[in-house]
């Protein structure tokens, strides 16, 4: 998949989907979905315009709370299909009319053929251009423009902001149907403590990236992914009351675990249901009989999410 940070002219015609799509939930799969299979059916490279920072962060100063890194984000987007992604600092861009998007960027840059967006996307400078507005536009150039209808769950809509509010309650459930996949953080093993050696629950322990929600801290079960090989995990993320830390860390035991040491190696964790809050207890032994405890519940939430994925 090809990323370029700058508006270069396409050296071919595009089918594009743009939104900041933050968390690529189901809603923004449907976005990017519909113009991949519409560049694929037309002769059209399927592309993303997206931007490299929320817009709420340069123009208000609001501290950034994404729901996944971007290196994940361009990872999913490969997977969705897309070929290009413009990756685009918003700064470069905040300026631009609404009629000078759509006809220096999509138009003139893009050589875009097909537009696909959300039903609530605005554009252009104080993001005045409305979807209808977009629609237009782009029909003066020739560009179709296809906006993707609100998709509700549980009776209410899918969309970041009520996914990160379900991330930062421990609702990790909800927010997974939300996203179509696994909440979770694919990230580098460091070095620890080591405590848990010295308690007979070694851990792989990951720094929590600055920038992304904070999920509720506490245990949680989770699955961990090593190769081909998945792993039943208890995560605890937090600040660890009991011995004290100065920063934000995940740290996931696995039971079932034997092999190799995993230090340095890039490991996917991801949550499947929150267990409990983050609590300080009187010493380690009575830590080290909580996490066994936890263990158990955690391998019962783990086996019934293995067993309905194997229905599916």
């Amino acid at each position: 998949m090809e990323i370029i940070k700058e508006l270069v002219r396409s050296d071919r015609p595009v089918s594009a989907a743009l939104g900041y799509f933050d968390g690529l939930h189901r809603g923004h799969q449907a976005v990017i979905g519909e113009a991949v299979e519409y560049g694929r059916k037309n002769g059209l490279l399927p592309t993303v315009f997206t931007l490299a920072q929320s817009p709420r962060t340069v123009l208000i100063g609001e501290e950034p709370k994404n729901i996944i890194t971007l290196d994940e984000k361009l990872r999913i987007l490969e997977t969705l299909g897309v070929q290009r992604v413009y990756l685009i600092d918003f700064r470069s861009i905040r300026n631009i009319t609404a009629e000078n998007f759509v006809k220096d960027v999509l138009f003139g840059c893009f050589n875009a053929k097909h537009i696909s967006c959300g039903f609530n996307y605005h554009f252009g400078a104080g993001a005045k251009g409305s979807g209808e507005m977009l629609d237009d536009m782009c029909r003066q150039y020739g560009i179709d423009v296809c906006a993707r209808p609100r998709i509700n769950m549980e009776n209410a809509p899918v969309s970041s902001t009520r996914i990160r509010r379900c991330i930062a309650q421990g609702d990790i459930p909800s927010a997974n149907m939300m996203l179509g996949r696994k909440y979770g953080f694919s990230l580098p093993v460091v070095h620890g403590r080591r405590l848990g050696r010295q308690l007979g629950t070694p851990t792989l322990n990951q720094e929590f990236p600055d920038g992304l929600v904070k999920p509720e801290f506490g245990v949680y079960a989770s699955c961990v992914t090593i190769g081909k090989e998945k792993y039943l995990g208890v995560t605890d993320i937090g600040v660890k009351p009991t011995v004290g830390s100065d920063r934000v860390m995940i740290e996931t035991w696995m039971p079932d675990y034997n092999g190799e040491e995993l230090y340095g190696r890039q490991l996917r964790v991801e949550l499947l249901e929150f267990i409990r809050g983050e609590k300080k207890f009187p010493d380690i032994e009575r830590l080290r009989a909580e996490i066994i405890e936890n263990s158990l519940e955690a391998r019962k939430i783990y086996d019934k999410v293995s067993e309905k994925e194997e229905k599916k």
